[in-house]
């Protein structure tokens, strides 16, 4: 996504299975490789994260 994405669309690098298809690879986006993963961040369970990461999303999404 050489523009980015906007907040809530899907990334286009994830697989059907929410794997990052350019895991490791130099074309992978410095924010993408600058998150880690937390308790806090991944919380319990699949859902637990998308909150988490949509609230971010719409926290940092430009005005």
């Amino acid at each position: 996504m050489p523009n980015g994405k906007a907040a809530g669309e899907r990334c286009i690098q994830l697989a059907a299975d929410n794997r990052c298809m350019i895991f490791g690879k130099p074309e992978r986006p410095a924010f993408c490789a600058g998150l880690q993963p937390s308790v806090e961040m991944c919380g319990e369970t699949n859902t637990q994260a998308m909150i988490w990461l949509t609230n971010l999303e719409l926290l940092t999404r430009p005005d």
